[in-house]
C-alpha cells in the first residue's frame, strides 16, 4: 500500500505543474477554456421561477454567450409590439406576440375570413327568392301602321306605332317551404363556414406554438452543444499536453480527440436543426423571407394536466370549432333535403303590371281592335306553377339530397370518434411528457455526479479514457433529453388545449 502510494503522488504532483504550465493566460482565455471546466450541471426544475428565466441563467452562464442584461429585458415597446424594433435588430417575440402575428400574417386566415364573407353573399343570393321582384320596362316603337305581324311569334298581329313605360313586380307567395329550407341551408353553411375559419385559427395558432417552442428548444440545445465541444476541447488540450510529456499514451489522446469530433459535429446539427426551426416559424407567422428572431419565454412554469379526462371531452365536443362546422353542414344538409323534396309541390306566386303609352296612334272614326284606347294600363293576377312529370328529375334529386344528408350525419358522428380518440391520446401524451421531466431533471443529476467523479478518477490515474468519455456521453444525452422533455411536455399542453377546442 505504501509502496503504491509512493508511486501514486509524484505522478499528481507532475500532472499538477503540466496542468500549471499549460493554463493559459488572460489574454488567451477566450481561446483557451480553464482545464478544470465541465459540462454545466443539469439544470434542474424551478418551482418558484418560470422556466423561460431558469433557461435564460443557464444558458447566459454558459461560455460564448453574448445576451446583455439589457438585451435579455429589451424594452417595453418591444415586448408589447414585435413589430417595433431597430435597425438590423432581431424582433423579439414571446409566444403570445408570435401568435398574434400569425393571426394578424398568415395567409390561411385571410383566406378563411374571405370565404366567410363569400358564404354570406350566397346566402343573400338565396334569400333574394323570398323578396319581391321589381323591374322597370321602357318601349318605343316605329312601325308600317296598319301591318300586320306574318311570322313569328304569338302576340298580337297588328304592328302599332307607339312609346311607353311601365313596371312589373313580382313576389311569391308560397312553394310551401321549399325557399325557406333553401335560405336556412345557406344560413347554415354560413355559419358552417365561420366555424371553419375558426379551426383555421386555432390550427395556426397550435402550428405556431410548435413552431415558437420548437424553435426554443433548438436554441437549448445550441447552448448545450457549444458548451459541449467548450469542455471536450479542455479536456482534449489538458491530454495533448500530458501525451507531450508522456503521462498519457496516445490512445487517451485519440479517444479525447474523437470525443470533441462527435461533440462538433453535435454542435453542426444543432444549428442546422436551428436555423430550420427558424424558418419554419418565419413562415408560419406569414414571412416569405428569413427573419431573426429573438425568442423570449416569459411563460410561469407549467402546472401538471388536468386530472379528469371526461370532462375534457365534453368541453371538446361543446368548442371545438370543426365539430361545430361539421353540425352546421349537417343540419344544412338536412334543410336541403326537405327543399329538394318540397320542389314535388305547386308554386304560388303574384303578378303585377302597370304603366302608361302617352304616344299612341290616334283613333279617327273609331278605335279598331289592338289599339291603345287608353293612355295607361295595368293589371293583376296571380300563378300556379304544378310539376306534373319532368322524367323522374325531382324525385331523383330528393333521393340524392336524402343519401347526402345521411352522409353528413355519419360524418359528424366520424368526427366525434375522432376528437374523443385525440384527446385522449393527447391527455397521456400530456401525462408522460410530464413525468419525464422529473426522470430527466433527476437523469441529469446523476450524470453530472458520475462525469465529476470519472473526472477525478482520471486525474488521479484511477480511471480510464473509456470511463470519462462514456460518462461525457451520458451527461450530454442526460442534459439533451432535460431540455428535449422541458419543451415536449409545452408542446403536448399546447396540443392539449387546441384538441379540447381552446380559444386562442
Amino acid at each position: 500500500m505504501k509502496a503504491s502510494m509512493i508511486r501514486v503522488i509524484p505522478c499528481i504532483l507532475l500532472f499538477c505543474l503540466v496542468a500549471t504550465a499549460a493554463r493559459p493566460s488572460n489574454a488567451q482565455s477566450v481561446e483557451r477554456p480553464s482545464p478544470n471546466q465541465s459540462l454545466p450541471p443539469a439544470p434542474e426544475p424551478d418551482k418558484k421561477t418560470g422556466e423561460g428565466d431558469f433557461f435564460t441563467a443557464k444558458l447566459q452562464a454558459a461560455p460564448g454567450a453574448q445576451t446583455s442584461a439589457a438585451q435579455a429585458a429589451g424594452s417595453l415597446s418591444a415586448q408589447q409590439n414585435p413589430t417595433l424594433q431597430a435597425p438590423g435588430s432581431p424582433m423579439r417575440l414571446t409566444r403570445r406576440d408570435a401568435e398574434q402575428l400569425a393571426i394578424k400574417n398568415n395567409p390561411r386566415i385571410s383566406v378563411g375570413r374571405l370565404l366567410s364573407l363569400a358564404q354570406h353573399q350566397v346566402y343573400r343570393e338565396t334569400r333574394s327568392a323570398l323578396l319581391p321582384t321589381l323591374n322597370g320596362m321602357i318601349t318605343a316603337v316605329d312601325a308600317n301602321e296598319g301591318s300586320r305581324i306574318g311570322a313569328g311569334g304569338l302576340n298580337a298581329s297588328r304592328v302599332l306605332e307607339h312609346a311607353g313605360a311601365g313596371v312589373a313586380l313580382s313576389q311569391l307567395l308560397t312553394d310551401f317551404g321549399r325557399t325557406t329550407n333553401l335560405v336556412s341551408a345557406a344560413k347554415l353553411r354560413e355559419k358552417a363556414q365561420n366555424a371553419d375559419a375558426l379551426a383555421t385559427t386555432e390550427d395556426i395558432v397550435l402550428a405556431t406554438d410548435q413552431a415558437f417552442y420548437t424553435a426554443l428548444e433548438d436554441q437549448a440545445l445550441l447552448k448545450v452543444a457549444q458548451q459541449t465541444v467548450t469542455t471536450r476541447q479542455s479536456v482534449e488540450h489538458q491530454i495533448d499536453e500530458l501525451a507531450k510529456n508522456n503521462l498519457k499514451s496516445n490512445l487517451d489522446l485519440t479517444f479525447a480527440q474523437v470525443n470533441l469530433s462527435q461533440a462538433k459535429l453535435l454542435q453542426l446539427d444543432a444549428q442546422n436543426n436551428l436555423d430550420s426551426s427558424m424558418a419554419a416559424l418565419a413562415a408560419v407567422l406569414g414571412f416569405d423571407h428569413q427573419v431573426a428572431f429573438e425568442l423570449n419565454d416569459e411563460d410561469t412554469q407549467p402546472a401538471a394536466p388536468p386530472t379528469d379526462v371526461d370532462g375534457l371531452m365534453r368541453t371538446a365536443f361543446q368548442q371545438r370549432p370543426d365539430l361545430q362546422a361539421f353540425g352546421y353542414e349537417q343540419q344544412a344538409a338536412e334543410k336541403f333535403r326537405r327543399a329538394q323534396r318540397d320542389q314535388l309541390l305547386p308554386t304560388i306566386s303574384a303578378l303585377g303590371i302597370a304603366g302608361g303609352t302617352p304616344v299612341r296612334p290616334d283613333c279617327f272614326g273609331g278605335c279598331f281592335p289592338n289599339y291603345f284606347i287608353s293612355s295607361w294600363y295595368g293589371a293583376v293576377g296571380v300563378n300556379m306553377s304544378i310539376p306534373i312529370f319532368n322524367g323522374f328529375l325531382l324525385s331523383s334529386q330528393a333521393a340524392e339530397a336524402k343519401s347526402r344528408a345521411q352522409a353528413a350525419a355519419e360524418n359528424t358522428r366520424d368526427l366525434r370518434d375522432r376528437i374523443a380518440r385525440d384527446v385522449r391520446t393527447a391527455w397521456l401524451a400530456a401525462n408522460t411528457a410530464f413525468q419525464r421531466v422529473a426522470v430527466t431533471a433527476e437523469l441529469a443529476k446523476q450524470a453530472d455526479l458520475s462525469l465529476n467523479l470519472a473526472q477525478s478518477r482520471y486525474q488521479l490515474g484511477l480511471g480510464s479514457i473509456v470511463e470519462l468519455s462514456q460518462a461525457q456521453l451520458q451527461q450530454t444525452d442526460a442534459a439533451i433529453g432535460y431540455v428535449n422533455a422541458q419543451y415536449q411536455y409545452r408542446l403536448t399542453l399546447s396540443t392539449l388545449n387546441f384538441e379540447i377546442g381552446m380559444q386562442p
